[in-house]
């Protein structure tokens, strides 16, 4: 039964519809804003602040167009070489100027839903669900950060007997890991680097919370999925290497290992939204490095897939 005065509405910056690689069959990804860590290879760096955020195209802005700078109120936008500028300081967030621009030059990530919404656009797939094993993937940002929305939606999920997972990087508090644990299927649980300096260094936070919270979910026996991001010259090494599979095998009940590649797409996201942004100096893996460690991992007995 859900806490009394449980949130219903909490901050998400984009709904994605038939999802392959968030779980199993086809589903629904629901991305909730905020999350502790700041990794500095993250995909989704609108997903990082708990607050919304103005994202810029410049490419799409037409030359002509002044749609924006005629309902902005406080003057924080402007034109440089025909294209679109924000004075973050200024803006309100309002959204006026997502609303009139004709060429999608300038979007808004996060708005408030309420549960009701967020269950009105799950719903609608539920064919696809049922035919194919899927469901609905609660993703982020770090959907924990926003832990009474997440438990209201996860109730509102499991009433209408729809497969539940949880995308996290595994940075909360047990006690809310627990307040949500019974009512997800599936946990997709980031496990990015094992030496605790360096996970600090690349994360800004400590990994211990991350593995006592992963050994918790293995001691439940809860069925868990351990995402592994593959960072050429940062998590790829021998020392890395062992130190992770020293881990694993400590481990009990969880099998199932996916490989997530480093890809750079992060860069132009945070570019457009004016997030700080540490560039790593390296370059997504290759062919051969990734079979290698997937082979590595294979070998010690673990059910390894690349990708999602």
């Amino acid at each position: 039964m859900r806490r009394e005065g449980a949130v219903r509405e909490g901050m998400i910056f984009h709904i994605q519809k038939y999802s392959l690689h968030d779980g199993p069959g086809i589903r629904t990804t629901v991305f909730l804003k905020g999350c502790p860590l700041r990794c500095q290879w993250c995909h989704n760096p609108e997903g990082q602040s708990s607050e919304p955020e103005i994202a810029l195209w410049p490419s799409r802005c037409q030359a002509e167009c002044y749609e924006c700078l005629s309902v902005c109120d406080e003057q924080a936008l402007s034109k440089s070489d025909s294209s679109i500028v924000l004075d973050r300081e200024k803006c309100n967030l309002c959204g006026r100027c997502v609303e009139v621009c004709p060429s999608q030059a300038i979007e808004l990530a996060g708005r408030r839903w309420r549960v009701e919404e967020v269950m009105t656009e799950v719903t609608k797939d539920l064919v696809f669900y049922e035919a194919s094993g899927g469901g609905v993937t609660f993703s982020g940002g770090e959907p924990l950060h926003q832990p009474a929305f997440l438990e209201a939606l996860l109730e509102e999920s499991k009433k209408r007997h729809i497969h539940t997972a949880v995308d996290t990087c595994g940075h909360v508090r047990p006690a809310v890991l627990d307040s949500v644990a019974a009512r997800v299927d599936l946990f997709l649980y980031d496990l990015k680097i094992m030496d605790e300096r360096k996970h600090r260094h690349f994360t800004g936070r400590s990994n211990r919370i991350v593995l006592e919270n992963l050994r918790k979910l293995d001691g439940q026996k809860k069925e868990v999925t351990i995402r592994i991001p593959l960072l050429p010259g940062i998590n790829d090494g021998q020392e890395e290497l062992g130190l992770l599979l020293k881990f694993l095998r400590s481990l009990s009940h969880i099998h199932r290992l996916s490989l997530l590649p480093y890809h750079e797409l992060g860069k132009a996201k945070a570019r457009r939204f004016s997030v700080a942004w540490k560039a790593l100096s390296i370059h997504p893996p290759s062919a051969d490095l990734i079979a290698e460690v997937k082979e590595k991992l294979e070998s010690s007995g673990f059910q390894v897939t690349v990708g999602g």
